[in-house]
């Protein structure tokens, strides 16, 4: 399997109740598959994973196997669970509790909160893609964990059968060039990072792990396939046009924003405390963006239409 493309993580709806909404959750589903989605990740951070009951992960993974398995044709959309926590024994736990809901790929996060150093790092991936659950993809975002996995550290891991790639979350462009050079048939290099990924991929990036494509699937498809097949200028002008909305996903932490526009699309309600709403001084600006989404999603449909 290699990961490439436009990915998105997933948001959780939930219902008015606080539970979660599995009719909204097939119709994000049904959204991705129609925008071109090319892998999507289940209970990742933008899915409010912390906040998720093994009993809804279950449940989470479960229906989106089955719904993509039923209505994605002939493509192949891999499934990516995230299984990534601060104990290395129960990240394996998960990774093998995502492997039987059938997912294809687990996305595991540095250990947040309890900083291991970079050998402690090394050991905790080769631990995970060692009991051989799932594919491990690894995942760097220092501003969420409180560590950063190092570029030298990733070369002592790129030659595991079972690590498959990394999501970088780091925008500096040095540091996407670092992991570039490990780049290969058996090792993805994605962005985490949406106001940089055009850049990245660009530069070769495989694609774009993202946060905006819940609400822009088919804008984020057309943005790697242009990247990912060299034409700059063209990109980079479609991308231009997606500023505003990676601006707004910024305005509170994520996926606070994501989900008001999602709400706004008629997907899901709020978000399980200790995250709230988004601040109503926002609420300008989200009515605004979320008419923006709607022509973007609009102008790429013509586009393929033409």
């Amino acid at each position: 399997m290699r990961l490439f493309g436009s990915i998105t993580a997933l948001a959780t709806p939930f219902n008015a109740s606080g539970e979660i909404d599995l009719e909204a959750w097939l119709r994000l589903l049904a959204l991705q598959l129609d925008g071109g989605t090319q892998a999507i990740v289940v209970a990742g951070s933008t899915g409010e994973a912390a906040a998720l009951f093994d009993v809804e992960f279950d449940t989470l993974l479960r229906s989106a196997v089955e719904f993509v398995a039923g209505h994605a044709g002939d493509r192949h959309v891999p499934v990516l669970a995230g299984t990534g926590g601060s104990n290395t024994a129960k990240t394996i736990e998960y990774t093998r509790r995502a492997a039987a809901l059938g997912a294809d790929a687990a996305l595991v996060v540095t250990p947040p909160y309890v900083r291991p150093t970079q050998p402690g790092l090394v050991a905790h991936y080769r631990a995970i893609a060692d009991d051989g659950a799932l594919p491990v993809v690894l995942y760097n975002v220092p501003g969420r964990t409180g560590g950063d996995l190092l570029p030298e550290t990733v070369a002592e891991l790129v030659s595991h059968p079972r690590i498959i790639g990394i999501k970088e979350a780091r925008s500096e462009p040095e540091r996407m060039a670092a992991l570039l050079a490990f780049k290969s048939e058996n090792f993805a290099v994605l962005s985490g990072d949406d106001p940089t990924a055009c850049r990245a991929m660009l530069a070769g990036a495989d694609g774009v792990i993202s946060v905006g494509s819940n609400v822009l699937p088919g804008s984020f498809r057309r943005l790697s396939d242009l990247a990912r097949a060299g034409k700059g200028a063209e990109a980079l002008a479609w991308d231009a046009q997606l500023a505003a909305v990676y601006d707004f996903l910024g305005v509170e932490s994520n996926p606070i924003p994501v989900k008001a526009l999602l709400s706004r699309l008629g997907i899901g309600h709020g978000l399980r405390l200790p995250l709230l709403p988004l601040s109503s001084q926002h609420a300008d600006a989200a009515a605004a963006i979320a008419a923006a989404v709607l022509e973007l999603e609009h102008a790429c449909r013509d586009s393929l239409a033409a």
